[in-house]
């Protein structure tokens, strides 16, 4: 990997902001953390260090990815380096096995010692089932403890969640994974309301009513995938899968531009008001610059909303609770949530 020192760096203060409704600000593109199967922790807190020196200052974390404690090491030369740690905006997310009462503040609390940090600006409820599935399980695996999202449930979780916003451990919290019907119930009974939803966006998989009900909701679309999750486990493809950089209109955009296909993805994402989480171990100066060069023409958004074909890649299988149910019983497609 080439040193990312001997680049100039992208201006931070050149990279858009997403105002939260308690009016704090975080940066529109984030570096994400989940190295997948395919990358080493360490490969991935080199990322994080190269990134920052290249003018990241948004990172996604979490304590499933198995990587938080090398993302601490890179953390503490960030920030002997020069770079203050306001100026920083570091997300991670509770798991599934630590939705319980006691659990949620201790999770939090190692992310915290981990990532070698006095606070996160940011902590998600990383899918709103408490379904346990070990580290790099087959897709048919199931918990014989698995249960349905239970609202009653989520909330006690939420509440702890809330309770961590008052200790100072956290700034803000999130959802998710989530849709419309179970938000529209957090939203109600939360006494701290979502400051984001985490969910899957990309050319190919844009849910525009998802999208758009977070935005009305007060709530900012940050959007994992944002490329199509090219490094994606085997467990998670399926024949039906397609890749928005291949797909022909991102492909003529990109050379219209002289950009790869993934920068494409990038800038639309942006564009469109979400906050993309692109990893890369070599690219991300490249992301960079996408997001402060030319933007893309309205006819060139135009033209990508017009490619959504539904193709979501991370279904989530492992998180079903009953025998005979399709994936798409976790996402809530008829506009209410599955029956237990």
């Amino acid at each position: 990997m080439s040193n990312p020192a001997a680049v100039a760096p992208v201006d931070p203060a050149a990279i858009p902001k997403r105002t939260l409704s308690a009016g704090a600000t975080m940066p529109a593109i984030g570096l994400g953390t989940y190295g997948s199967d395919r990358v080493s922790a360490a490969q991935v807190a080199a990322a994080v260090k190269g990134a920052a020196a290249v003018g990241y200052r948004h990172f996604d974390c979490a304590s499933v990815y198995g990587n938080e404690a090398e993302i601490g090491a890179s953390f503490q030369e960030i920030l002997r380096g020069g770079i203050k740690r306001e100026d920083l905006w570091i997300t991670s997310k509770l798991w599934n096995d630590k939705h319980s009462e006691d659990d949620v503040i201790a999770s939090c609390r190692k992310s915290l010692a981990d990532l070698r940090l006095d606070y996160l600006d940011l902590y998600l409820v990383h899918w709103p089932f408490p379904n346990f599935h070990p580290p790099g399980c087959d897709v048919a695996s199931r918990s014989p403890d698995a249960k349905p999202y239970i609202h009653e449930n989520y909330m006690r979780t939420w509440r702890k969640m809330e309770q961590l916003v008052d200790l100072g451990l956290v700034r803000h919290i999130g959802t998710s994974n989530m849709t419309i019907p179970k938000l529209k119930l957090v939203l109600r009974d939360a006494r701290i309301k979502p400051a984001v939803n985490e969910m899957e966006l990309h050319p190919h998989f844009q849910q525009p009513e998802l999208f758009h009900f977070v935005l009305a909701n007060g709530m900012i679309p940050v959007g994992y995938c944002p490329i199509g999750s090219p490094g994606r486990p085997e467990r998670d493809r399926t024949p039906e899968d397609t890749s928005p950089t291949e797909d022909p209109v991102i492909l003529r955009i990109a050379e219209r531009h002289g950009i790869h296909p993934a920068v494409v993805c990038i800038k639309w994402a942006v564009q469109r008001g979400q906050v993309p989480l692109p990893f890369s171990v070599h690219n991300y100066r490249a992301n960079l610059l996408g997001v402060v060069g030319d933007p893309l023409t309205d006819e060139e958004m135009r033209s990508i909303a017009a490619i959504d074909r539904n193709c979501r890649l991370i279904k989530g299988q492992v998180f079903l609770w009953k025998e005979g149910q399709t994936w798409e019983d976790l996402w809530d497609i008829n506009g209410e949530i599955t029956p237990p």
